[in-house]
Formats: C-alpha cells, sequence, structure tokens
C-alpha cells in the first residue's frame, strides 16, 4: 500500500459548532459529499470508541452510490477521531483515518484528516474527493 493520504482545511468557527456539524448525521447530509451533483442522502453516528458509523453517498440522479461505513477506535473530544474504514469488496486490509481538530484560538480551527488510500482510484482522485468534501464542511460551518 502507498503512503497515507493528507487533507485539510481551516474553519472560521468555534470549536464547539465544528464538532457539532462534524458529528451530527443531520448536519453530516448536509456537507458529506465531494461535489454538488452528489448528496449524502443519510448519516448515522455513533460516536465513541467502538461506536460504528454509516454515511450514504450517492449521484443526485441516483445513478451511483455507496455506504462510506467504519468503527471508531480513538476519540477526543474537540480534539481527535480515529477510525477503521470497512473494507471494501476489492481491499484485502482495513484503512485507516485520523482526523485532528486544531483550535487555533481566534475563532479559527484547523482540520488535518490523515487516511490510507484504496487500491480502485489514483492517489490524486482521492485527494481531491476528501478535500472536496472538507471544502463543503467549511462552506457550510461558516454559513
Amino acid at each position: 500500500m502507498t503512503n497515507k493520504i493528507q487533507v485539510q482545511v481551516l474553519v472560521s468557527a468555534n470549536i464547539h459548532k465544528i464538532w457539532e456539524y462534524w458529528n451530527n448525521p443531520e448536519k453530516i447530509k448536509a456537507w458529506a459529499f465531494a461535489s454538488d451533483d452528489w448528496e449524502c442522502p443519510y448519516a448515522e453516528n455513533d460516536l465513541r470508541d467502538g461506536g460504528k458509523f454509516v454515511t450514504r453517498m450517492s449521484t443526485k440522479d441516483q445513478s451511483f452510490g455507496f455506504d462510506f461505513t467504519g468503527t471508531y477506535a480513538d476519540i477526543k473530544e474537540f480534539a481527535k477521531i480515529s477510525y477503521t474504514m470497512d473494507k471494501g469488496a476489492n481491499e484485502t486490509k482495513a484503512r485507516k483515518c485520523e482526523v485532528i481538530f486544531e483550535d487555533l484560538g481566534n475563532g479559527k480551527v484547523k482540520i488535518t484528516e490523515t487516511f490510507d488510500p484504496e487500491n480502485e482510484n489514483s492517489e490524486e482522485l482521492q485527494r481531491n474527493g476528501w478535500q472536496g468534501i472538507l471544502n463543503n464542511f467549511k462552506k457550510l460551518v461558516e454559513k
């Protein structure tokens, strides 16, 4: 497997609002997709060590979609979320992701996601997709 991929964004909001928008299923549905022709019709989130999540991502025309699922491994409120993604059909080992929330003060929080890439899509496509989702998150929270 190749190196981990990292994406990040600087969000102008307090850490409490960011944490709420990141973890509340109703809020997740408003940002968990990479582009305007996609949507997130369903989200479920049991935010605790060992808890599971399901985020449904699909094209708005319903021609393609998938469930992004996994299990939380390490939660530090307002600071870190680590999880293991459920294995896809063509994957031989589970992939991991770590999300760091760094409160910089002055109403600014840097969010950094570091994840193991999957084997089907190029690293560039994966980086752009995950960055698109982060940018959607920023746009919603700062609205």
